[in-house]
């Protein structure tokens, strides 16, 4: 009655099994990204992939290691969807493939490859790439843009021109952009009420994009792929903050709910935060590193220069990972944890 006998087999789980369900749990996020700007960003995850392969052959080549075995586990094509969900739409695609080959060779393969690399190389990426190209970084398309696929396809490929009237800021940029110009006299219930890029509670449109991740993410846990740590800590890190600043000045403060579904916020929690190579191992480790991301990330949002700051956060916390796994390593069973 419920109990089992030897022998016991462990379950199958390879790199490949991990990453493939990894990519399944995006595709709600894309889904709802495709309904809402249109078919760029599948021409960007497919410019991303290709990008990623080939640095990732070339690397392996220079290297003498089996091409086969590492192109085929699926763990490079997680960091080019990454990557693409992760860039604007619209980005030109040399943006797209220079950011993946630099998160590939660099953030990766010069750090030794799979399993070996500090840094989440799609961070990198994006970190990278947002402070060399800002301008182009910050072109996201503007609600109700209605272009077909030859018309996404051109602007991409850089055959038809960028005109500004195509982007828009995106909803955190937009409230942060209003706050500043308006210097005290513009409040934030006001802007989610009369600007179009607000939706019901964040950004019109990215709420069911955010709601995709976390679907994805939820799905995640469930199949025991990510634990529930390093999510639910960000999210409680990055919610804890938000609901003080808003409650003491909701008119210049927006939700916790609006920072939640705006942005990188559960794209963050539940497929960045989560990696276990760049993250924490231990139980506290990951409860600490995912809770201080998400107060980073609200910090560099709200007071800092970028509109989003979940790129930097995870790149300054993955600078800690050894010293907070060193000082949150679990007794060694039979003997005594020593102060």
């Amino acid at each position: 009655m419920g109990f089992t006998t030897p022998p016991y087999l462990l379950a199958d789980v390879s790199v490949r099994r991990v990453m493939l369900q990894v990519l399944l749990g995006l595709l709600p996020g894309i889904a709802a990204y495709v309904w809402l700007i249109g078919p760029s960003i599948v021409m960007q995850l497919l410019i991303a992939t290709l990008a990623a392969l080939f640095g990732e052959a070339l690397m392996l080549w220079l290297r003498g290691k089996p091409l086969m075995l590492f192109l085929t586990d699926g763990s490079v094509i997680v960091t080019a969807w990454l990557i693409a969900l992760a860039f604007p739409p619209l980005a030109p695609w040399w943006l797209v493939v220079l950011g993946t080959l630099f998160a590939v060779v660099v953030a990766k393969h010069l750090y030794g490859g799979l399993g070996q690399n500090p840094f989440n190389p799609a961070m990198v990426a994006f970190a990278v790439c947002i402070v060399s190209f800002p301008a182009l970084m910050s072109q996201w398309p503007a609600l109700g843009l209605q272009l077909t696929w030859v018309g996404q396809f051109e602007i991409i490929a850089g055959l038809a021109p960028r005109i500004d009237v195509m982007t828009g800021a995106t909803p955190l940029d937009a409230i942060k952009t209003a706050l500043k110009l308006g210097e005290g006299t513009v409040d934030v219930p006001t802007l989610l009420a009369t600007q179009e890029v607000f939706g019901n509670f964040a950004g019109r449109g990215w709420e069911w994009v955010s709601a995709g991740y976390l679907l994805g993410g939820l799905w995640l846990w469930q199949r025991k792929i990510v634990s529930w740590h390093a999510p639910l800590a960000f999210i409680g890190g990055l919610s804890l903050l938000a609901a003080m600043l808003w409650a003491w000045n909701p008119l210049q403060f927006a939700s916790p709910l609006f920072h939640l579904f705006s942005g990188g916020s559960m794209l963050g929690a539940f497929f960045i935060v989560t990696d276990p190579v760049s993250g924490c191992t231990t139980v506290k480790g990951k409860l600490i590193f995912g809770f201080s991301a998400g107060v980073i990330a609200y910090t560099i949002r709200v007071f800092g220069g970028y509109p989003d700051g979940v790129a930097f956060a995870v790149l300054l916390l993955n600078l800690c990972v050894p010293l907070i796994d060193m000082y949150t390593q679990p007794p060694i069973f039979g003997m005594k944890n020593e102060k």
